[in-house]
């Protein structure tokens, strides 16, 4: 359940990596840069503090945490395993850096806001890096919404509010990886980040020494019909769903799920230059053609998709 740590080093500067192996492998493909996975568990201070002292970077690029496994249901019945991981690890994170004097990329969740009269479905008007949270309906969203006033303290901390993380491959992490699987979906518009783009966009902003909170996600907004609609197009043309509302899903899972769109003028603003960020429509679509070649390169399309990202 606990991400593992890594760590980076160039002749300029270094990176050090707390996450998947995943986020490493992205980042390594990067010019200049060289990747660490570290052997730390974030939880552990004095471990992660001697990885810290060894290496020495420059950047820490955080985004272990726990979800749970299958989804975040699992968080309402391993409260203390989520502290332990998701606030105390994050901290140790966080305070470690800013002891050292190293900039911190914390990727956090845009998972702690829901629609509401003033932020209302379909209006445009978006939750910005001003507004409190105001989802507190699972733990984990509301362990990360302790986390984010927490971490705002730390002058050298940049907290990147991710939300729904689509790739063009099907790590069990991707949001189309979980969604596929469902027999049925809520069909709300959301804010979502793609990782494709918006990892490197990342690594940009750590290098420009940007801090505080950024809604970290591709301008506008998709629904799940929509994603799945594109896994339909060009992944497998005989997959099919069904919808239901946001209340009879309430009665299939343990924890409310979040539904929101987040503001992103601030991030377009200070986006380092040379950075593209297509809107989210765009982007999805961008990444289900990447995803098509990646996965017919890999033989499982058309026809020979293993059976743990299929459906039961």
């Amino acid at each position: 359940m606990h991400a593992t740590n890594s760590i980076a080093k160039t002749s300029v500067s270094s990176f050090s990596f707390v996450e998947s192996s995943f986020f490493a492998l992205k980042f390594k493909k990067k010019d200049g840069i060289e990747c660490f996975l570290a052997e730390s568990r974030i939880e552990n201070r004095a471990d992660v503090e001697a990885e810290l002292d060894k290496v020495k970077p420059s950047h820490v690029l955080m985004s272990a945490g726990i979800t749970g496994r299958p989804n975040i249901d699992w968080c309402e019945d391993h409260k203390p395993e989520t502290i332990r991981t998701n606030v105390i690890g994050t901290l140790n994170v966080a305070d470690l850096c800013n002891m050292k004097n190293i900039h911190c990329t914390i990727y956090a969740t845009g998972c702690i806001f829901k629609y509401d009269d003033e932020h209302a479905l379909g209006s445009g008007v978006g939750f910005t890096e001003e507004s409190f949270p105001n989802f507190a309906e699972s733990f984990y969203s509301e362990t990360k919404g302790y986390m984010e006033q927490m971490l705002k303290c730390y002058p050298k901390c940049m907290i990147l509010r991710v939300r729904m993380p689509i790739s063009d491959d099907l790590i069990h992490r991707n949001f189309v990886t979980k969604i596929v699987k469902y027999e049925r979906v809520v069909n709300i518009p959301n804010s979502m980040t793609v990782l494709t783009e918006m990892l490197p966009a990342s690594l940009a902003m750590a290098k420009a020494g940007l801090t505080g909170v950024y809604n970290f996600t591709n301008p506008g907004v998709i629904s799940h019909n929509q994603v799945l609609d594109l896994y339909k197009k060009y992944i497998d043309p005989t997959y099919t769903y069904k919808n239901f509302t946001v209340e009879e899903q309430a009665k299939v899972i343990k924890a409310g799920r979040s539904n929101n769109e987040l503001d992103t003028t601030k991030l377009m603003r200070d986006m380092p230059e040379g950075v593209v960020i297509n809107d989210i429509q765009t982007a999805v679509d961008l990444c289900f053609q990447r995803m098509k070649v990646n996965l017919t390169e890999m033989g499982w399309l058309p026809d020979n998709m293993p059976k743990e990202f299929l459906r039961n």
